[in-house]
């Protein structure tokens, strides 16, 4: 079951994933996963287990940590929207 997410609140929550995911969640470098069009329920999983340390990378679980579950929900679907 995907999350129940608001793509308005996750586009303005996406601004400080766009340095490193790009700003239509289409990344420039090999380095970063494009975001645009995942599936919203795999994208609130890879970031709920970032937040919650059961997946780590150095930035992203950092970035991960201040969020919501609604966060998550809304990041999800905005770029699963896109």
């Amino acid at each position: 079951m995907d999350p129940a997410g608001d793509v308005a609140a996750g586009q303005t929550k996406a601004m400080a994933c766009a340095a490193c995911h790009g700003a239509s969640g289409i990344s420039a470098s090999d380095m970063w996963p494009n975001l645009a069009g995942q599936k919203a329920g795999y994208l609130a999983k890879q970031l709920k287990a970032f937040r919650d340390g059961t997946r780590t990378d150095p930035v992203m679980s950092s970035m991960a940590k201040t969020l919501s579950d609604q966060d998550i929900d809304d990041l999800a679907a905005y770029y699963a929207s896109l």
